[in-house]
């Protein structure tokens, strides 16, 4: 994931996630590998993945993964947790991967990854 030097950002549309359950990953832990996303977002990057378990499930980046046939080792700790903000919301930009920030809200500190193309920086 490229580091950022944490820039201030805020919410020109909302955001809700879809997701209550997020998929977090460990460093090492093996996932079963599905289908790449193939949406109209510019989200590109993304594999639908299953842990061996079966007990989470989610769309994580192909960077992270060593492929190992329909299977995958994953490289670097991950959530796929992503953050509801809300019009005006000031936020502080952490990481940038595949169209999404992970960000981090001023108000409360709560973190998340949140889509480009719903924020702007703070100049």
């Amino acid at each position: 994931m490229k580091r950022d030097d944490s820039k201030t950002y805020k919410a020109i549309k909302q955001h809700k996630s879809h997701y209550p359950n997020p998929i977090k990953l460990r460093k090492g832990e093996t996932v079963i590998i599905g289908e790449k996303y193939n949406g109209n977002e510019d989200w590109k990057n993304g594999i639908y993945c299953f842990t061996v378990d079966n007990r989470l499930e989610g769309w994580v980046p192909e960077q992270i993964i060593k492929k190992q046939g329909k299977h995958g080792v994953i490289v670097e700790d991950y959530t796929a947790k992503e953050l509801d903000v809300e019009i005006g919301e000031q936020l502080i930009k952490c990481k940038e991967l595949n169209g999404w920030y992970w960000m981090k809200k001023i108000e409360t500190l709560e973190e998340g990854w949140v889509p480009i193309e719903n924020v702007v920086e703070l100049k």
